[in-house]
């Protein structure tokens, strides 16, 4: 079995316990277990499944170019492929022509042209150029994202573990236009696909539940069958949960870095967010209560509850809340003489993971019901504006504007995919701690929910 190394995360680590992770969590190592922060074999994994370390990868080599394929699918859009196509140079590139109205022929030594003659959309286009791809390794690249190669090849690295089966970079926006309007200054500052700057092993219930197929690496023979060819969106969330349900490990890594391009049009940015929102549904019938929109204790989630209502009794509730997590967390916590004090910082830190979860459903995944709600009751419009102080806070410099837009987007494709199915489970909170459901065509849902949506990733509050 091949030797991980992980050093542990700035912060986590008190003494010979250490707090933190996504989910939260607390750990009590044995004396010397750990190496300046560094440990390797069993314990660097279960740190590493943890989100309490991150991997050491400095004596590790990227990949050998002649190792990684890159699979572009592509419609029509034939100048945004030649510049992700000369982004790539000279790694080998497979462009599969999914029936563009004009047939593409991009002229590279290193690239090969797949046409297919009817349109079976982005998954069943990387499926196909999949099954070309000889190489051990395998990258796809949308053709709107430029990418240098040795961003490709340093993600690579990540190999060295060999229970990584895919990895992805940050994904930043970039206005193309001579001159941006603001909502192309807006997806350059808050883009949908841009997951943050904190690396992550992947799953539903981490800080990180979802991967954007925008540019992925892969292990070609873990990846399977590849994306489900009949979802049009999704596809790659659902790839990640299938992936992590095998028992594989899916790995985020911020600091190497992808352009996406913004789109030019209102209506065509508009348009991105609520396909993005059809999504929610689809996931929802194949992986159960794993993209539940949010994750709340009761006791937290009536804490929030109370200060979005802002009433003269919302604080005094608010802290009896806390103080029932700080009394569960205690009883749950090693014996450690700080132990009353990190049940108080976890405590405050779940109350305000529900406030902005809370706050997140009013305003982005139930506003159209929530907007009828408010026509006819004032405490709701007072936490809907309450809900709106805190995204301020949380937004930190992100256009109001375009926030409010993205929101409403997105929340209208959620609800449309949502009438459509005719069920609310793509809607649903789940409870912390509550076993979780199994999605019909799943049958090995085990990870807590993600709270999937573009733009932002729930984390789940401490269970208390």
């Amino acid at each position: 079995m091949t030797s991980v190394r992980a050093r542990l995360k700035p912060g986590v680590r008190r003494g010979d316990v250490l707090v933190g992770g996504s989910p939260m969590r607390v750990v009590r190592l044995r004396p010397g277990a750990l190496s300046d922060g560094i440990a390797d074999g069993a314990l660097a994994r279960r740190l590493l499944d943890g989100n309490l370390a991150d991997p050491v990868l400095d004596d590790v080599p990227p990949l050998d170019p002649a190792e990684l394929t890159v699979v572009l699918p592509v419609h029509g859009r034939g100048d945004e492929l030649d510049r992700a196509l000369a982004a790539l140079e000279p790694l080998s590139c497979l462009v599969v022509d999914d029936a563009s109205p004009d047939p593409l022929a991009p002229c590279a030594p290193h690239v090969e042209v797949i046409r297919l003659e009817d349109n079976v959309g982005p998954a069943g286009a990387r499926n196909a150029g999949l099954a070309k791809v000889s190489t051990p390794y395998v990258a796809f690249v949308d053709c709107d994202v430029t990418v240098s190669p040795d961003t490709l090849l340093r993600l690579g690295r990540h190999f060295a573990d060999e229970r990584v089966a895919l990895v992805a970079p940050r994904i930043e926006g970039r206005a193309r236009s001579a001159h941006p309007r603001w909502f192309e200054r807006y997806e350059e500052r808050a883009a949908s696909l841009d997951l943050g700057g904190v690396a992550c092993s992947v799953r539903p219930g981490a800080a990180v539940g979802w991967l954007p197929s925008a540019c992925l690496v892969g292990r070609t023979d873990l990846l399977g069958a590849g994306f489900d060819e009949t979802m049009r969106v999704g596809e790659d969330v659902d790839l990640v949960w299938r992936l992590v349900d095998e028992g594989l490990v899916v790995r985020y890594e911020p600091s190497e870095v992808a352009h996406h391009d913004a789109r030019r049009t209102l209506r065509a940015w508009l348009g991105r967010k609520y396909v993005y929102g059809t999504g929610g549904a689809p996931l929802a019938e194949r992986h159960g209560d794993k993209g539940a929109v949010a994750v709340l204790s009761p006791a937290m989630g009536l804490g929030a509850a109370a200060l979005l209502a802002r009433r003269r009794w919302s604080v005094p509730v608010a802290l009896l809340c806390a103080g029932r997590g700080v009394q569960v967390l205690r009883r749950t916590l090693p014996d450690v003489p700080d132990r009353d004090r990190i049940a108080v910082g976890l405590s405050a830190r779940g109350l305000w993971w529900s406030l902005r979860q809370e706050s997140a459903l009013l305003l982005r995944h139930w506003w159209p019901p929530v907007a009828v709600a408010a026509v006819l009751s004032r405490p709701v419009r007072r936490a809907v504006v309450s809900a709106l102080l805190v995204d301020v806070v949380v937004s930190s410099g992100s256009g109001v504007a375009g926030r409010r837009l993205d929101d409403l987007a997105y929340g209208a494709g959620l609800w449309s995919g949502v009438l459509r199915s005719r069920s609310l489970r793509a809607v649903s909170v789940r409870g912390a701690g509550a076993r979780r459901s199994r999605g019909p065509a799943s049958g090995r849902s085990r990870a807590a929910g993600s709270g999937w949506s573009p733009r932002r990733s729930a984390s789940p509050s401490p269970r208390a």
